[in-house]
């Protein structure tokens, strides 16, 4: 079982990882809405306003899961958000995700944002391994998840349909083993 109940704040040098708050809806919502996340995330640009500001609004309450804001604190604004979700008990493991909008991105912030996140995921559970999946056309999303020691463990190929191309789903991990081995170099 992994207990996340606890909503850390985590400052970094370019960014701060935050519990969400009321005022943050604006940001996020205009995150939702940027092309650039919508095709990077594979996601449509149909969405109900209500329901969102609803489901981030539960955020803080979760307990198997951890979201957090990264604000940019030069603006101090949200720039995007960082997640780990969808906890397996069987592989002590859970997916990781990041969103960058518009506001937030070409500036490191993902990067440092990532690092901080897994770190603080690492140092705080028992986590086995944490999992994501990015698609084929976002090498910068990609640079920077090997960058943190992420490795590619499979391909998920033609997964997505794009403006008439289809594009592969490629799966990494990183496991605590790595993580550790990273931080004593």
């Amino acid at each position: 079982m992994v207990d996340l109940s606890y909503k850390p704040l985590i400052m970094g040098k370019k960014v701060t990882l935050r519990p969400f708050t009321e005022g943050d809806f604006p940001y996020i919502e205009e995150c939702l809405k940027d092309p650039e996340v919508i095709k990077l995330t594979g996601s449509t640009p149909d969405f109900h306003r209500e329901s969102i500001y609803k489901w981030y609004q539960t955020r803080n309450d979760q307990t198997e899961r951890l979201d957090l804001a990264i604000v940019d604190p030069a603006q101090d604004i949200l720039v995007g958000e960082v997640v780990a979700n969808l906890y397996d008990e069987s592989s002590q493991s859970m997916n990781f995700r990041i969103l960058i909008g518009p506001r937030g991105r070409d500036r490191g912030l993902g990067t440092e944002a990532t690092q901080l996140f897994i770190d603080y995921i690492f140092q705080n559970s028992n986590l086995d391994h944490l999992n994501l999946a990015v698609y084929d056309f976002n090498p910068r999303a990609k640079k920077v998840y090997e960058k943190i020691g992420f490795v590619t463990v499979s391909i998920d190929e033609k997964d997505l349909e794009c403006e008439g191309d289809w594009i592969d789903f490629i799966n990494m991990k990183l496991t605590r083993i790595d993580w550790f081995e990273s931080k004593r170099e």
